[in-house]
């Protein structure tokens, strides 16, 4: 399974709920199968589209045994770590590790801003809980907290962390990161709306919001890119731009379950705080959905058949 780590697309899969809101680990399951026969190249389970931290300890633990259990080996599963404190962090390492998850991807400890001393401490901590390998999650504007190249220079020895999910917006920041580091770290585009240009730029792979809703695209962008069949990558890609630029706002995870519901993929119910979109901004965002899913670049058959 290393062989196969940290390339092609990983959807940041989405946590399914049951109408009072418990986790429903069978739709769950089912929705990762269907990734993963659409031709996703591994999965991404308890990040931000998974609501992570809208899910207490039990339920995270049993829905990442449940990921690896209907994936059976098929392809990666990259479980996100993120908790309020170190220590959490660490428990719940060792407990994915022994579920049978292939790799981690780590978050900054929520809430908390930390100083660069201290995420430097964090990671490496959380870096040393388990065998591992493990991704790091840059995303400033979400977290408010950035992972500098400076810091990945101190990292630069610690062995399980080999990945770095780049969800600055700023496209700059993938020539900085392999200018400075070559192949030291592997670059993952993680903003949907320049993963694109990340792919362009030497990102080995793409872990994508929308992918949950529209697989069958997101595999072949990446596959004519791929194959240096650019205007065909391109054709793609602008198609999908309008969905992709939800991935940049706030109510992402509403937005990407509310597509998965249009495309027979998933429900839209979210947890609190988050709310399910409403009023004219659902209105929007569904609009946006069904225009996308009425001018498909590809012929795919509907999913539930």
């Amino acid at each position: 399974m290393a062989d196969i780590l940290w390339s092609g697309v990983y959807p940041a899969a989405t946590t399914q709920f049951k109408p009072d809101l418990s986790v429903d680990y069978e739709s769950t399951q089912k929705g990762l199968d269907a990734l993963v026969r659409a031709g996703v190249n591994g999965l991404v389970i308890l990040g931000t589209c998974g609501e992570n931290n809208s899910l207490d300890a039990e339920e995270k633990r049993k829905l990442a045994r449940a990921a690896v259990e209907v994936v059976d080996g098929r392809v990666p599963v990259i479980s996100g770590v993120s908790e309020m404190t170190t220590e959490a962090c660490c428990r719940f390492t060792r407990d994915v590790e022994a579920a049978g998850v292939d790799a981690l991807m780590a978050l900054p400890a929520m809430v908390y801003v930390p100083t660069e001393a201290e995420l430097e401490m964090h990671f490496r901590t959380v870096a040393g809980a388990s065998g591992l390998p493990m991704m790091l999650y840059n995303n400033p504007p979400a977290y408010r907290a950035e992972i500098t190249t400076g810091l990945l220079a101190r990292l630069a020895d610690v062995p399980t962390i080999v990945a770095i999910k780049e969800s600055a917006p700023d496209t700059r920041r993938f020539t900085d990161v392999l200018n400075a580091f070559g192949d030291r770290y592997i670059v993952m585009a993680g903003l949907d709306d320049v993963a694109l240009e990340g792919l362009l730029l030497g990102a080995r792979g793409w872990v994508s919001g929308l992918t949950s809703a529209f697989p069958e695209e997101s595999v072949a962008l990446v596959r004519e890119l791929e194959q240096g069949r650019l205007d065909a990558a391109l054709a793609i890609y602008r198609w999908f731009m309008p969905l992709l630029h939800l991935d940049a706002e706030h109510d992402l995870v509403q937005s990407i379950k509310l597509a998965e519901e249009v495309m027979g993929r998933g429900s839209e119910r979210v947890r609190m705080p988050r709310m399910p979109l409403a009023g004219e901004r659902r209105a929007e965002v569904l609009a946006m959905i069904e225009t996308a899913a009425a001018t498909r670049p590809l012929k795919v058959p509907a999913a539930a058949e």
